[in-house]
């Protein structure tokens, strides 16, 4: 593995979360950056685990004084990436799993292009996406509306992006990912 930032990005409901915490089993020595964001937590998610749970007070200040390398509004919240920590990663030659959106993800690549490896995760169909969006549970119907009509806007961003993987199949998909890593 030759870049340091692995950058996942996927339209919501996709499954990026889930593929990031199975990479994170299957390949330990990759750490996880840990986005800020500005939303609720879930009822299964941890503070500094899943994300940095902030106000909106506090978020726009890292962004005033340019602490992030990348942020965006998603669905009424922000989130962010911290630049130091990538930059961190990079000067240790640490290999860095990122988890953020489609335009985070170009982001990343703009600010950092020799060490920036992305992979965008495509969901199987539409109607899977809407499935997996509402057996989720976390959100209203009226958020999962709001989540589907930013996809048309995400796939766009797929061509942006290295590799693109289809997420038919939770395991097919982190194999495949594995294999473009091994031979990166």
């Amino acid at each position: 593995m030759k870049k340091n930032l692995v950058v996942i990005s996927a339209p919501s409901g996709a499954g990026k979360s889930t593929i990031c915490r199975k990479l994170q089993h299957r390949m330990p020595a990759f750490d996880f950056s840990i986005s800020y964001t500005t939303r609720p937590k879930r009822p299964y998610e941890k503070d500094g685990y899943d994300y940095y749970f902030i106000s909106e007070e506090k978020f726009n200040q890292k962004v005033k004084l340019g602490e992030l390398v990348e942020y965006e509004e998603v669905h009424g919240y922000l989130y962010g990436t911290s630049k130091n920590t990538l930059q961190e990663c990079i000067e240790k030659n640490e290999t860095i799993l990122l988890e953020v959106d489609v335009k985070g993800g170009v982001a990343v690549k703009k600010a950092f292009p020799n060490n920036t490896l992305t992979i965008f995760i495509k969901p199987p169909s539409f109607e899977e996406l809407r499935r997996r969006l509402k057996k989720r549970g976390s959100d209203s119907d009226a958020r999962i509306e709001k989540r589907l009509e930013r996809v048309k806007f995400e796939m766009e961003y797929e061509k942006e992006y290295d590799y693109s993987v289809v997420n038919d199949d939770l395991d097919s998909a982190v194999k495949e990912i594995i294999q473009i890593l091994e031979n990166s």
